[in-house]
């Protein structure tokens, strides 16, 4: 089955995504789950069980970014706090964000979407199928699409790197002028 989706993706779709059709197979299932999770999460406290994984990342990853552009890190919390008409499902407090550390600590949760691709690179070979240990690896990898995204208050924080954009629209017009062999990805940019 598997080769007669990759005989009919090239006629479809670009070589790059079909190259990684496996990966985008596995990780579909995830994905549902992400938005299941998300839907009920606002139904009910309880299901916010299902996104500690998450959160754990998610606060991590401000946590380690903290350590490494010299923010200074103070707290980590993963308990989850009602604030107004929603919830705080945990937090990290830092006491030097500067314009040069604001963006990268602010939105490091990015670096989360590597876990469930590393995942799926991991399990998916030529003659891949599913097995009880995906779907177990699936719930574990769900919560990882939900936390990449940064809070509202992440972005805020963010911002104070403004000096940031003019060298980052300077590097991708550069290389959208350029184009080179390796950078397949820059192709499927609409710049």
């Amino acid at each position: 089955m598997m080769s007669i989706l990759h005989s009919h993706c090239h006629a479809l779709a670009s070589p790059l995504l079909c190259r990684y059709l496996d990966i985008g197979l596995y990780l579909a299932p995830s994905l549902l789950l992400a938005l299941l999770i998300r839907f009920l999460s606002g139904r009910h406290p309880f299901f916010f069980v299902f996104a500690l994984a998450g959160t754990v990342c998610h606060e991590l990853a401000h946590f380690g970014m903290g350590l490494l552009t010299a923010a200074q890190p103070r707290s980590f919390s993963i308990v989850p706090r009602r604030v107004g008409q929603g919830w705080e499902l945990g937090s990290v407090t830092l006491r030097s964000v500067r314009w040069y550390n604001a963006a990268p600590v602010a939105l490091a949760p990015f670096l989360i979407l590597a876990l469930p691709f590393a995942v799926a690179a991991w399990r998916t070979h030529p003659d891949w199928t599913f097995q009880w240990i995906d779907v177990l690896l699936a719930f574990l990898v769900a919560p990882q699409f939900l936390a990449c995204w940064p809070s509202l208050i992440d972005w805020k924080i963010a911002l104070r790197s403004w000096p940031y954009v003019p060298v980052i629209a300077g590097l991708f017009l550069l290389l959208r002028q350029f184009r080179p062999e390796w950078l397949e990805l820059a192709r499927l940019l609409p710049l």
